[in-house]
C-alpha cells in the first residue's frame, strides 16, 4: 500500500505545485466550499493512479487545490463509502495520500441523521467523538510502521483545541451549532427505528455512513482532525416522513451557506 500511495503522490506532484497543510473532505451536498477557493486547480479522481472513484450523487469526484484567504488547501470534492463496495483501505486511501502530500490537519464534513431530539434538519454539529458501527476498520491487517503505530490512541479523535477554536469562531460569526457524538453506520439503507433506539442508547447524537473510517486513519497517521456534521434529516422513528437522498442533498446545500462561512474562517485561524 505504501508504494501505491507514493505512486499517487508522485502523479499529483507532477501536476500541482501547491503545498497545502490543511485538507477538507466534503460530504453530500456540501461542495459549495469550493466556490470560495481561489486559484483553483482540479484533478479528477479517475486520473490518479490507484485512487478510487466516487459513485454517489452529490459527490463530484475531484481533488481541488487552491487557497482560502491566502491559506493553501486541498479539498476532496466527494468521498468514498464502505457501502459502495470498497474495502476500508480504499475508503481511507485519500487520507493516506493527503498525509504524504504534507497535510497536517483535516476538516471532515458530512450529511447525517439526527438522533438527539434537540436537533433539527439544518443543524450544524461539531463532532466530539465517534462510535464505530461498521463492524470493521481501516487498520485491520498487517501494519506498515512507515505509516503509523500498530495500536494508535483514540482518546482525542477530534482535537479539543480545534473544537474550542471552532466554537469561538462560530460565536463570533453568530453561527448556531450543537456538539455531539457521531455514529458511523454501514448503510446504504437508512437505519430502522429499532436500530436508532439502540444507537441512541449507546450515546450517539447523530448517525451517518461515513467520517469514522477517515477519522481513524487520520489519527493513525498523526493528523489533527476537526469534524462538522450537517443534520439533514431526523433519524427513523423520530422523523415522520420517509427518507430520500435528494432531500438530504437539498437540506445540506441550504445549510452549507453557514458551514462554508464557518469553515472558511476556521481555515484562516488554525
Amino acid at each position: 500500500m505504501y508504494d501505491k500511495i507514493a505512486e499517487s503522490v508522485k502523479f499529483i506532484k507532477e501536476k500541482i505545485s501547491n503545498n497545502p497543510r490543511i485538507g477538507v473532505i466534503l460530504g453530500s451536498g456540501l461542495g459549495d466550499l469550493v466556490n470560495v477557493v481561489k486559484n483553483k486547480k482540479y484533478i479528477d479522481y479517475k486520473e490518479i493512479p490507484n485512487f478510487p472513484i466516487s459513485t454517489v450523487s452529490g459527490h463530484e469526484g475531484k481533488l481541488v487545490f487552491g487557497d482560502i484567504e491566502g491559506v493553501e488547501v486541498l479539498l476532496m470534492q466527494g468521498r468514498f463509502h464502505y457501502y459502495e463496495g470498497y474495502t476500508m483501505k480504499e475508503v481511507t486511501y485519500p487520507v493516506y495520500v493527503m498525509k504524504m502530500l504534507g497535510i497536517e490537519k483535516i476538516i471532515v464534513t458530512n450529511a447525517c441523521g439526527g438522533i438527539n431530539k434537540s436537533f433539527a434538519p439544518g443543524t450544524l454539529m461539531l463532532i466530539n467523538d465517534f462510535i464505530n458501527l461498521f463492524g470493521t476498520n481501516p487498520l485491520i491487517g498487517v501494519n506498515d510502521e512507515r505509516l503509523g503505530v500498530r495500536f494508535p490512541d483514540m482518546s482525542e479523535p477530534y482535537k479539543l483545541n480545534l473544537i474550542q477554536k471552532s466554537k469561538e469562531i462560530a460565536d463570533r460569526l453568530n453561527i448556531e451549532y450543537k456538539e455531539g457524538v457521531y455514529a458511523g453506520f454501514q448503510g446504504p439503507y437508512y437505519e430502522t427505528a429499532a436500530e436508532i433506539r439502540s444507537i441512541g442508547g449507546q450515546g450517539a447524537d447523530a448517525v451517518g455512513m461515513s467520517t469514522v473510517p477517515e477519522t481513524i486513519a487520520a489519527n493513525y497517521l498523526g493528523l489533527e482532525v476537526l469534524g462538522i456534521a450537517c443534520i439533514t434529516n431526523m433519524a427513523t422513528g423520530i422523523q415522520k416522513v420517509k427518507h430520500s437522498h435528494e432531500r438530504v442533498v437539498e437540506t445540506a446545500k441550504k445549510a452549507s451557506v453557514n458551514l462554508c462561512k464557518w469553515v472558511e474562517e476556521i481555515i484562516k485561524e488554525i
